[in-house]
């Protein structure tokens, strides 16, 4: 009968972990990250976002004759054009459209809002875990960058149109999951 032994790698000793330049400096970093953030763009001149989608179809078809053929000058001329059209276009897009910014809570922080709006009867037999109703305005508060109060977004979340009133709590709601890690090959 064999046994097998496996032997488990020593551990450095922690004095020589600290004085670690690389790991040092992988702390701090850590230390330094900050939650992640989403932004939800809103623009009710359809004029103004059919221009710029215009504009960006007019640059990128440029873009390619130009790059197709680099000594062609009609075609650079015409990208040239095409790229101040299309900056003329996001300007005046920036200008008409609202940017609301959200950034992820503390872990702790968004569990405690969740378990502070338990689902309603009806909504636990369907399997829900919270009250979207009630958690919506003060998620939405909570995660704001820009100082959104929650009697607000209940406003929003009320009155907007079903799409955009879903736009913005998923917007809130997602940022709380967002990874930015990347697990890799390693």
């Amino acid at each position: 009968m064999m046994t097998s032994t496996t032997r488990s790698k020593p551990e450095p000793p922690q004095t020589a972990v600290d004085r670690d330049p690389h790991w040092t400096a992988t702390r701090e970093k850590l230390r330094n990250r900050q939650r992640p953030t989403m932004t939800l763009t809103i623009c009710d001149d359809e004029d103004v976002k059919q221009a710029l989608a215009s504009a960006e179809y007019v640059e990128r078809r440029a873009r390619t004759n130009a790059e197709a053929d680099p000594s062609d000058k009609d075609a650079q001329k015409l990208l040239k054009t095409a790229q101040a059209e299309l900056d003329k276009a996001r300007k005046a897009f920036d200008g008409a459209a609202i940017v609301l910014r959200f950034q992820a809570m503390r872990r702790p922080d968004f569990e405690e809002l969740k378990r502070a709006h338990p689902a309603t009867e009806e909504q636990a037999e369907d399997g829900m875990a919270f009250n979207p109703e009630t958690l919506g305005p003060e998620l939405v508060a909570a995660s704001s960058l820009d100082g959104i109060t929650a009697e607000e977004a209940a406003e929003y979340l009320t009155e907007w149109a079903e799409g955009e009133a879903a736009q913005l709590f998923d917007t809130a709601w997602q940022v709380q999951g967002e990874t930015r890690a990347d697990l890799g090959k390693g």
